[in-house]
């Protein structure tokens, strides 16, 4: 029994986890933008090789317009508005906390499919929502030890950054998914990308962030983290996960690309040397729980 749709899910969450590590270095070094925009320059040239190798053109040409013009519009919500404000996060709050807060991608994906497509929602999923929600709480909620009050743990800006990423990840599932049919997964991110690139070219001068741009290519610290960043993000990552749910149901692709926030906590322990509370790996566990109790 084929688990390409499993196995591919598993290797995005993978590949996210080493993205969100690399862009939060990054991040930290030259800013969200020139992140975002770098990072989708790499990408482009990684997918141009592959599409060379493996499809003889170096563009997806062979792409109709329906489903150019559905993934260019995935591209634009997701890799410019969701990403900036999800790489925004990863500097204020971090990149497993703000992964966390990206559980809510799955519900959202329901929410907007039960809302613009009349999809039907069972008590399940709605109880699935909120058990995600719990568990986004105990991650991003503290209880003061001197006055016994509920506070936020980290800053309410990046909680919100990290809120609308998900909801622009979310959109741009649902419109991926419809421009893409059975075109190849690794095209249809190519023109995501490319759509994505040229949004920045034109809000880049408008914004007057140019300056920003070129001095994050003369940041050799930051490159690297960017080129693996990309490496793992928009070529590999993504790819697989439009791989994902092209072979398996968009429920069961997305619990198991939920994962992230799960897999991040080694490295922030391990690597980064951070102190996690224990409450807040109960609560990556009880966001992920929730997700599954959606989708599956």
């Amino acid at each position: 029994m084929s688990h390409t749709g499993e196995i591919a899910a598993l290797g995005t969450a993978l590949c996210w986890t080493v993205t969100v590590m690399s862009f939060e270095a990054a991040g930290r070094r030259i800013g969200a933008l020139p992140v975002n925009f770098i990072r989708l320059l790499f990408a482009l040239v990684f997918l141009t090789i592959y599409s060379l190798i493996f499809r003889d053109m170096p563009l997806p040409l062979d792409a109709g317009g329906h489903a150019w013009l559905w993934l260019a519009l995935s591209g634009i919500v997701g890799f410019v508005i969701g990403d900036l404000c999800l790489f925004r996060s990863f500097i204020l709050v971090g990149g497993r906390v703000a992964m966390v807060i990206f559980s809510l991608v799955p519900p959202m994906t329901a929410i907007f499919g039960w809302a613009v497509l009349g999809e039907v929602l069972s008590v399940r999923a709605w109880m699935g929502m909120m058990v995600t929600v719990a568990g986004i709480s105990l991650v991003v909620l503290t209880r003061d030890k001197g006055d016994g009050k509920v506070r936020l743990s980290h800053p309410l800006k990046g909680i919100l950054l990290a809120f609308l990423g998900a909801v622009g990840q979310a959109a741009g599932l649902v419109l991926s998914k419809h421009g893409m049919g059975d075109f190849d997964p690794f095209a249809s991110t190519q023109i995501r990308i490319l759509a994505a690139a040229g949004a920045f070219l034109f809000v880049i001068p408008v914004a007057g962030m140019s300056h920003r741009i070129k001095s994050g290519f003369l940041n050799p610290g930051a490159l690297k983290f960017v080129l693996l960043g990309a490496f793992f993000g928009p070529f590999l990552g993504v790819s697989l996960s439009l791989l994902a749910i092209k072979h398996v149901q968009t429920g069961i692709a997305s619990t198991i690309m939920a994962l992230v926030p799960v897999f991040a906590i080694g490295p922030e322990v391990f690597i980064l040397k951070r102190k996690v509370r224990p409450i807040e790996i109960l609560g990556a566990f009880v966001a992920v729980g929730g997700v599954a109790l959606l989708s599956l």
